[in-house]
């Protein structure tokens, strides 16, 4: 084997730290930061077309596995980001907002495609337009029905977004107002 194969491996970057011979530190925040993003579980909520794009993501040629989201959790008790997609009609945000509250902290929002995000084309009276009515959301995934590559761009944002939260902001007085806002405890 030649030193060629070896170079095809991209590695995750080490987090900022200092390094010195056979030992490495940095600060526990960027620690927990770099696992959380790296071992998120998604909670599938799909009601239509979205979640048939979202079920590719699984599979081989997508590989949502790749970014440490391949265990799809379906007890919100075990799940890091909700991943609403498709159509939710009014009755049916209750229960979103129900399965958002059940999740435990951290915990991140995705939705997923124009009808999560906004509706889509049912401006109708029965249809919720957006999830960001009843629930907080983080990431927007554009489309109709979006591809598999946007649903891990989306996720790839969560991971950002994991990776950087300060350990605190969940406890700070701008996100206490923000869930009180959704009438969320």
């Amino acid at each position: 084997m030649s030193d060629s194969n070896n170079t095809d491996i991209k590695m995750a970057d080490a987090p900022e730290g200092y390094t010195g011979a056979g030992f490495f530190a940095t600060s526990f925040e960027k620690v927990i930061g770099l696992a959380r993003a790296n071992s998120l579980w998604p909670l599938p909520f799909a009601t239509s077309c979205c979640g048939i794009e979202f079920m590719a993501t699984m599979g081989s040629h997508y590989d949502i596995s790749r970014f440490g989201s391949e265990r799809p959790s379906f007890s919100p008790r075990q799940a890091d980001i909700l991943l609403v997609m498709g159509t939710i009609a009014k009755k049916m945000g209750p229960v979103v907002k129900q399965v958002y509250e059940q999740m435990s902290e951290p915990r991140w929002v995705v939705a997923v495609g124009a009808c999560a995000s906004s509706g889509g084309i049912f401006d109708t009276y029965s249809v919720l337009q957006g999830i960001d009515r009843v629930v907080p959301v983080d990431v927007y995934v554009p489309g109709c029905p979006p591809r598999p590559e946007q649903i891990l761009d989306g996720l790839m944002r969560v991971q950002d977004l994991a990776k950087n939260e300060s350990l605190r902001r969940r406890n700070s007085p701008e996100y206490q107002a923000l869930l009180e806002s959704y009438n969320i405890k």
